[in-house]
Order: structure tokens, then C-alpha cells, then sequence
């Protein structure tokens, strides 16, 4: 069977290895120094005064919700075109998903639509970098201030993407990553929330480990549960491969960028697919490389072309089905099929292609070249 062309894939290399082999022969495994090590790092990166690392990207929302204080009965907007995690979290702990349409050109959040949204119930916003590409911080900032609301950026997708000149990470009230293998940097699975904001910190840091508070003016042994909470730590092992991928992020962001910009050349003549737009303000680290067909155009539908693309050697993606389409979010909160029609006409016509640091110029190529032999095959 012809091996696949993944759409994404990490770049370990021997540095990286060695490295986390010596961690394995160390005294820490689990919570030792390159935890904080990681952490400082990152957060002088992003510029944010504090960082928190966790074990997913996931809990990484699930630890930032809670730091807000968000609880049942609160209402936080986001937007429809994302992973389930970005709202499940916020299901977590009880509050209430508000999902507002994305903008036709970014396929981020549309700020235009969330003041209308907004309620007395309202808590946060908690915008999305899809694909890598910053949302409009400036409006997106300037109408939570208006309305005394929390930003919680998820940019699971933007590690080293910037935004006016401000990297992702030091921007939002609170900013969370991922280092799942296909994202920018990768450390297995694992993640982080940043903050400027001492007290969601100190949260974070509770939340993530048991809620335990220690309190050694009572013995070295004591401490005390402030809340239930779960174990949500990541590993020195994990924090040592981070700490080597860190050191290779601008490379790594710097390739995926030539990459896209190869790609953006070759479909430009091609008036069946189209590309995201990246907006003047932002530099995005292009996490993923999603386009959109003109079906119309087409005489085959999306699945039809996505099958052909994978019987070619190519694993194509979608990102993603829109969360208010799913059955539980429909059930829960009554969305319907409609509700948000440019995420719906977004998905309707999306597939991700390959991108990733270690591509050859061969494989970049041959997804060109397929794409192309495809699309020609199906024009009307």
C-alpha cells in the first residue's frame, strides 16, 4: 500500500532525543525543574508575565476557564469553527457556549457579530487563531473593555504567530497553547496557559495540580485541598523535548510560511480553489493550510474529491465540522443547521492539505501537482 502524505507531522531530530534521553536518567521525570524552565521560556517568548504548562491543549482551556472563575450559568462567545475543546471545557464547568459567525475572509471570529451577543450573562469572549492567524485583537479588546469582559484566547493553532507586532501568547487576559506533534513546536502531547494576571496564575497552578495549597510553616509534609481538582501536570520529559523544539520555533515558523507561499503561488491560476486570506496586521504561523473549493465549478462534491486525494497518496483533513452541527451541542442548546452560514458554507467546501516543517520540496510539489491533475479532472 502507497504510504500517505501526512497533513501534518513533527520534526524530532537527534538533538532532541539525546536530550530528553538524559532526563530519563535523571533524578526528575515528572515535575522537576525543566517544567518551570519550559515555562519561563515560553513565557518570555510571548512576553506574558506568567505561564503554566499542562498536559494537553485541552486542559490547558480547561485550566484557563477555571482561573477566569467561569461557572455554571455563564455565558462565554465564541466562535463555531473550531476544535470540540474550545467549548466542551466551558461545558466542563457549566457554562454556556455562545457561538457567533466567522468572517468569510479570515474564517476567524466575526467581531461585528459579537456585541450582539452579548447579554447580562456574558463573562468572556474567547476567540479562536484559526489555522494559525491572529483574530481582530483590536476590536476584539476594545469591545470586552466596553463591556467589562474576560479575553481567553485559544491559540492552540498560533504559537509564533504575531499580531500588530505583539506575539500570540502576550496579547488576551489569558492565552492558551498546544504542543500536539502537528502543531508549531510539539512536546508529545502538552499545552500552556499564559497570563499577565497574577491571581488567574496562581489559579492555574493550583487547578492543575489537585488543588493542593502546601503550607510548610505546619511541617514539610502539609497541605491542604482548596477545591477538588485534577491532575493536569506535564512531565520534565515532555518540558525537556519543548525546551529543545523552542530553540527551532522561528525555523520552524519560517519554513511553514515559504511553504504556504509556494502554495498560494501555484493556486493562484486555479479559480476552483481558494486560499485564507492573511490579514496586513497579522503574521500568521500557519498551523494548518486549509482551502476552500468552488464547487459550483465542480462536478464532483467535496467527499468525492477528498477520497480521490487520499487514493493518491495525500492525507487530506478537514478543519472543521462547526461545533453547533454536532449532535450534542444541538441537542444541549437548540443550534440548528443555518444558524451560522458562513462557518457551514466554509466547511461545506473545505479540505486541509499537507503542511509541515519537514516537507521536502518533492512532497510540496506532488500535493501541487495532484491538486491540480484533480481539480482539472472534475471541472465542469
Amino acid at each position: 500500500m502507497k504510504k500517505s502524505l501526512p497533513y501534518g507531522h513533527q520534526w524530532i531530530e537527534k538533538c532532541d532525543i539525546k536530550e530528553v534521553a538524559q532526563i530519563l536518567g535523571s533524578d526528575w521525570v515528572t515535575q522537576g525543574p525543566k517544567v518551570e524552565e519550559f515555562e519561563k521560556k515560553v513565557a518570555k517568548y510571548c512576553k506574558a508575565k506568567y505561564a503554566v504548562a499542562v498536559s494537553s491543549g485541552t486542559t490547558a482551556l480547561h485550566v484557563a476557564y477555571y482561573s477566569a472563575g467561569l461557572k455554571e450559568g455563564d455565558e462565554v462567545i465564541t466562535t463555531p469553527l473550531t476544535f470540540a475543546a474550545t467549548s466542551s471545557c466551558l461545558v466542563f464547568l457549566g457554562a454556556k457556549p455562545v457561538f457567533v459567525d466567522i468572517n468569510r475572509e479570515t474564517l476567524n471570529i466575526d467581531p461585528e457579530e459579537i456585541e450582539k451577543k452579548i447579554t447580562k450573562k456574558t463573562k468572556a469572549i474567547a476567540p479562536v487563531d484559526f489555522a494559525g492567524q491572529p483574530c481582530n485583537y483590536d476590536e476584539i479588546l476594545k469591545i470586552a473593555k466596553k463591556h467589562n469582559l474576560l479575553v481567553i484566547e485559544d491559540a492552540a493553532h498560533a504559537l509564533g504567530s504575531v499580531y500588530n507586532g505583539k506575539r500570540v501568547g502576550g496579547i488576551s487576559d489569558i492565552t492558551i497553547l498546544s504542543f500536539h506533534p502537528v502543531k508549531t513546536i510539539t512536546t508529545g502531547e502538552g499545552g500552556m496557559v499564559l497570563t499577565n494576571n497574577k491571581v488567574f496564575y496562581e489559579r492555574a497552578k493550583r487547578f492543575r495540580n489537585h488543588g493542593i495549597v502546601k503550607y510548610p510553616q505546619k511541617g514539610g509534609w502539609y497541605y491542604e485541598i482548596k477545591e477538588p481538582a485534577p491532575n493536569y501536570r506535564l512531565t520534565d520529559i515532555q518540558c525537556m523535548l519543548g525546551i529543545c523544539q523552542l530553540r527551532k520555533l522561528e525555523k520552524f515558523v519560517t519554513r511553514r510560511r515559504q511553504i504556504v507561499d509556494i502554495y498560494n503561488k501555484a493556486f493562484k491560476s486555479v479559480p476552483e480553489i481558494r486560499s485564507i486570506k492573511e490579514a496586513g496586521r497579522v503574521k500568521s504561523a500557519w498551523h494548518i493550510y486549509p482551502i476552500q473549493l468552488a464547487l459550483e465549478k465542480l462536478s464532483a462534491g467535496r467527499k468525492e474529491i477528498f477520497e480521490r486525494f487520499q487514493k493518491e497518496g495525500i492525507g487530506v483533513q478537514v478543519h472543521y465540522l462547526p461545533l453547533h452541527l454536532h449532535s450534542f451541542y444541538s441537542n444541549k442548546f437548540n443550534y440548528k443547521k443555518g444558524d451560522f452560514p458562513n462557518a457551514e458554507d466554509y466547511y461545506e467546501r473545505a479540505i486541509t492539505l499537507p503542511l509541515f516543517p519537514k516537507m521536502k520540496k518533492s512532497d510540496i510539489d506532488f500535493v501541487i501537482k495532484t491538486a491540480k491533475k484533480i481539480i482539472n479532472n472534475y471541472k465542469k
